[in-house]
């Protein structure tokens, strides 16, 4: 069976909840235009700011066409002392589907390590929350020809501990930290020569039939001019969308390019 695109928005810290209010429902409004009855082949996510989970979660459903309401991170406890952490169960009980682990900027920026990492995606799989883990190597990683073992150890840490058994709650998300935010994209084929080897690597540490089921997505400066081409490439299915994905219009334009390659 062919593997599903998968697209998701991730907000970032953007956005106030009118306008939180008005992409989601601006977005939602424009999916079944956008999808050209691919909705079966084409999944769509959004991930708001925490304090507007609630608020997007009422717009993601308009009776005609569905966008799975994501969560930008998590914390690995149920409850305690934990200033500013939100739990599994709080994301679960406004009715957050999938959650981001492991996004650049967490690793880069908040300094998150490989061990909390693995942490996050073992708790999020185990509440029955999906996962997108994210990867990607620097600039000067690649510059370095560190590209295939940074990824691989991201991937491996990442999975750390995850069975077999909990691969179809998981999607990977190949995001060059080189090419978030700066304009700059992954040319189709280095985008596919990473997602390929990817893929290879889940092979080897499941099985095939694993890695051949595995929803793979590329981020990192996909706009609506170049959707098209990634999707196009046998290993990339789907986009975590960043900047774009503040735009109805530009958000809609890379749901529609999946669903005409879908």
């Amino acid at each position: 069976m062919a593997r599903k695109f998968f697209v998701a928005g991730n907000w970032k810290m953007n956005t106030n909840r009118k306008s939180a209010c008005a992409l989601a429902d601006g977005i939602v409004h424009k999916l079944d235009e956008a999808l050209v009855g691919k909705a079966d082949a084409v999944e769509v996510g959004l991930c708001p700011p925490f304090v507007y989970l609630s608020d997007v979660a009422r717009l993601v459903t308009n009776g005609r066409a569905k966008a799975w309401l994501g969560a930008q991170d998590l914390y690995t406890q149920d409850n305690g002392a934990f200033t500013g952490e939100i739990s599994a169960a709080m994301l679960k009980d406004v009715g957050v589907h999938f959650v981001l682990c492991g996004h650049s900027e967490r690793r880069h920026v908040i300094g998150e390590g490989d061990d909390l990492i693995n942490a996050k995606v073992k708790k999020a799989l185990a509440e029955g929350l999906r996962v997108i883990l994210c990867i990607g190597e620097t600039l000067d990683q690649r510059k370095a020809n560190q590209t295939l073992e940074v990824n691989r150890r991201q991937v491996q840490a990442g999975l750390a501990g995850v069975g077999a058994g909990q691969l179809a709650n998981l999607v990977i998300a190949y995001e060059p930290v080189w090419a978030i935010g700066t304009g700059v994209t992954a040319s189709p084929a280095q985008a596919q020569e990473v997602h390929a080897q990817v893929r290879k690597l889940l092979a080897d540490l499941y099985s095939r039939a694993a890695a051949e089921a595995m929803q793979i997505q590329y981020g990192g400066s996909v706009k609506p001019d170049n959707a098209a081409e990634l999707m196009g490439q046998p290993d990339i299915d789907g986009a975590l969308v960043g900047g774009a994905s503040l735009k109805v219009e530009d958000f809609v334009a890379i749901i529609a390019a999946a669903a005409r390659v879908a």
